[in-house]
């Protein structure tokens, strides 16, 4: 999945085609390759999307999204142990935490139809997405991508064939501004400042 090296150095003249075009933001091409119709559904849906090509990018996209935020030595949320080194790495406190900034976790399916991500209790536990941060940081990879969260589902029951996971979720309100609040396609779903660090693993 290399496309993702040549969608961002494309992206600039492809951004200036598109202005002549008539496809619209909420109609894009159903015939882009999978990983471009995620990318577009994700950040039409205002998630803030960086592609990492190796685990050493991942950290340093990380570094940049606590600098951007100034969150470091501040408190975030982590339930799995795959992500504490990044955290301990930058002297993030997710021990007992009263007032996290953001929730760090990886996720069950990347969602292209719709631009989602799926979690379920092995990211968040019990708790309900509107329980968490407001702010997410989640770390995918690009053998996560799938059509549609029916293939997410299937994927997940191939994935855990015992301790099948509750708590099953899908975020795809990325947005905290008035017009995505009254969108009536987001009612219900609970808004999130996320961001994804993609690792193309494929």
């Amino acid at each position: 999945m290399s496309f993702l090296k040549n969608f961002f150095k494309s992206q600039k003249s492809s951004e200036e085609k598109n202005d002549s075009s008539d496809k619209s933001t909420f109609n894009p091409d159903l015939n882009l390759p999978l990983d471009e119709l995620f990318v577009h559904n994700f950040r039409s849906n205002g998630g803030k999307f960086l592609y990492c090509d190796s685990l050493a990018e991942v950290k340093e996209q990380f570094i940049n999204i606590l600098e951007e935020n100034d969150w470091f030595e501040c408190e975030a949320t982590c339930f799995e142990p795959i992500l504490f080194s990044l955290l301990e790495e930058n002297k993030l406190n997710f021990h007992k935490v009263k007032n996290p900034m953001f929730h760090l976790c990886t996720c069950e399916s990347l969602t292209a139809d719709e631009g989602s991500v799926v979690i379920s209790d092995k990211q968040i536990k019990h708790l309900k997405p509107n329980e968490i941060s407001s702010n997410i940081v989640i770390f995918g990879t690009t053998s996560q991508l799938v059509p549609t969260k029916t293939d997410g589902l299937r994927e997940i029951k191939k994935k855990y064939v015992t301790n099948y996971p509750s708590n099953i979720t899908s975020i795809k309100n990325f947005s905290n501004n008035e017009e995505s609040q009254e969108n009536f396609l987001s009612y219900g779903s609970c808004s999130k400042n996320l961001y994804l660090l993609l690792l193309e693993d494929l």
